[in-house]
């Protein structure tokens, strides 16, 4: 369920073990070349979902809610789609956001701490969790959430933020940001489908101890480009969009212990600056 970036990049290692069926809205060539087998439908129109009963093993479901609500209507008519059939999949791996901690201080936050989702996206994948949740423990089926934070890449880097001149916080007042390559995500998920635990969720992160400030300076070091301007938050509430105002808001330091022991996950991008190496060594040749 939803094939962007972060699933193309598990899909070469799931079709080596899995038959694979993506649910799309249009026919994709890309997909086809890749192994794929695709069924056209949309998490918005239930009664496009029909062939889903019964088909899969394990649902890898990285859909996002819709951009308004309180809830997620796409997960609740996925599942509902899935219980049309007495054989239900035996595992689901959701790919959620550390977002919905909220804002933490800059405290240590481990998989445990209680949720409490401060804008309206996050409550959304609240919901979702929600229902993923009650969904596995009524049906047996092993839901494991993985909880992501910063996704960056080569080619998903806020460099025009940086173009642009948009000021970060200075570092008195500044928030603690959390990054996970998506090359390691993906590779999350793959892994989760074979040693994710039943209702549990998972911090994918890496071992990154960041300020979004320090972020900022180190992708401006490694692509040539100016330093941020620094300013106050109440400086930069004049100058940003909500959207943004909104991750610079929240500051918390996700813990992935429990990533490294139950799934055994060992990342080939451990901190940010080994990526930003390799990528600014690629971007000069």
């Amino acid at each position: 369920m939803g094939c962007g970036d972060v699933v193309r990049r598990a899909l070469p290692a799931l079709t080596r073990r899995w038959q694979v069926f993506a649910l799309v809205r249009e026919f994709d060539p890309a997909l086809r070349i890749m192994g794929v087998k695709q069924l056209c439908g949309d998490l918005d129109q239930p009664a496009t979902l029909r062939r889903l009963a019964g088909l899969a093993h394990a649902v890898l479901h990285s859909a996002p809610p819709p951009g308004t609500g309180d809830g997620d209507p796409r997960t609740q008519n996925l599942l509902a789609a899935l219980t049309r059939s007495r054989s239900l999949p035996r595992r689901i791996i959701y790919i959620s956001t550390s977002g919905v901690y909220g804002d933490c201080g800059g405290a240590h936050v481990p998989e445990t701490r209680p949720l409490a989702a401060q804008t309206a996206r996050a409550r959304r994948r609240v919901a979702a969790e929600g229902r993923l949740r009650g969904f596995g423990r009524r049906s047996g089926t092993r839901v494991s959430l993985l909880r992501a934070p910063g996704i960056y890449a080569a080619d998903r880097l806020p460099l025009e933020r940086l173009r642009r001149g948009d000021p970060v916080l200075v570092a008195a007042e500044d928030s603690y940001t959390n990054h996970i390559h998506a090359e390691d995500l993906a590779r999350a998920c793959v892994i989760a489908l074979e040693r994710g635990q039943a209702c549990r969720a998972y911090n994918i992160c890496d071992d990154s101890n960041l300020l979004m400030g320090d972020w900022f300076d180190k992708l401006a070091d490694a692509f040539a480009l100016p330093l941020p301007p620094r300013a106050t938050r109440e400086e930069i509430r004049l100058r940003l969009s909500p959207l943004l105002l909104s991750f610079i808001g929240e500051s918390r330091r996700l813990t992935n212990t429990r990533m490294k022991r139950e799934l055994k996950l060992r990342l080939r991008y451990p901190t940010v600056d080994a990526a930003l190496q390799q990528m600014a060594s690629a971007h000069k040749g």
